[in-house]
């Protein structure tokens, strides 16, 4: 009988087929699954922990609305409606930081004067010639675009006795002027040699609006209830009309008792209003008492290019 030839199992054909499917790409391929598998594995187990834990943490961190109260928590009081000031200090608060310019008053029961400088205290006059002007009580040289100049200042009758009254009767004195500081700073070192005047404000602490310098009284940290303005240009007073005392532009009347009206009109008696802004609607009557032809003076008399640098 003729026996049935058999393939040997190690023969080199299938010796070489084995090593066909050990190559390197093969065996590269199987340890990427498996490396892929274990990172989805422990991306998924990850993502189930960390569920867990802010479950847990946001368990923790809400307090339960029956044990609230005892664990510390206060229920907020209902508070009466704010006043127009403090809504707009709010308001301001949200879109910009404080620009308060001022310390806090000495107390808060003290009233503050805003007084204007230039045609309100003073006026002044740059020299043009070689000979000063007829009448004048001190000179100051600011240094304005890099030279000297020499201002011929004039003090309004009764500013001295005008000062020592409201510092005398307890009243916060700031000098607000849109003058600019290197010369107004001058101007206030003669005027005020005995310092009763508490704080200055320039040109810097006004603000542009429409052209024009506006001394905005409501960025100050001030009551407004305990503030006026005294001022020749109703453009200053825009923002605050209400707290504004209007005075007539002064140059050079040296009969002039604007000043002297004031303390036995007006300051005089307005301590029996708690309200400033009342007291000076009962002071100005109708409001006309700034018509405008004193509107009309006081835009002519500001002349020349020195001149703006003084106040505008």
């Amino acid at each position: 009988m003729v026996s049935k030839a058999k393939k040997s199992k190690g023969s080199p054909a299938n010796r070489n087929l084995r090593r066909r499917k050990k190559t390197p790409v093969t065996t590269a391929t199987k340890t990427a699954s498996i490396v892929v598998a274990s990172i989805n594995k422990s991306f998924y187990t990850c993502h189930r922990r960390l569920i867990k834990l802010f479950s847990k943490l946001v368990r923790i961190a809400t307090p339960k609305s029956k044990s609230s109260v005892k664990k510390g928590y206060k229920v907020l009081k209902k508070f009466p409606n704010s006043t127009d000031n403090q809504i707009a200090t709010v308001r301001r608060s949200l879109f910009q930081e404080s620009t308060s310019a001022l310390p806090p008053p000495n107390s808060p029961d003290q009233k503050t004067v805003f007084l204007d400088l230039d045609e309100t205290l003073i006026h002044s006059t740059p020299a043009t010639g070689v000979s000063p002007p007829g009448t004048y009580d001190f000179l100051v040289r600011p240094l304005l675009d890099g030279e000297r100049v020499d201002f011929y200042v004039l003090k309004r009758p009764f500013v001295d006795e005008f000062l020592q009254f409201l510092s005398t009767n307890n009243y916060e004195i700031v000098v607000f002027t849109a003058g600019i500081e290197e010369y107004a700073s001058l101007v206030l070192n003669k005027l005020d040699c005995r310092g009763l005047i508490s704080h200055r404000l320039y040109r810097n602490s006004c603000k542009e609006f429409e052209g024009r310098f506006v001394k905005d009284l409501s960025d100050l940290g001030r009551d407004l209830k305990k503030a006026v303005i005294v001022d020749d240009n109703p453009n200053s007073y825009s923002f605050q009309p209400e707290n504004a005392i209007p005075i007539r532009p002064f140059t050079d009347d040296l009969g002039d008792d604007e000043l002297k009206k004031l303390m036995s009109r007006f300051f005089t008696n307005c301590n029996k209003f708690e309200d400033l802004r009342d007291a000076v609607k009962d002071y100005l009557g109708d409001g006309t008492q700034n018509s405008k032809s004193e509107i009309s003076f006081f835009e002519n008399s500001k002349n020349l290019n020195l001149q703006t640098l003084i106040e505008v």
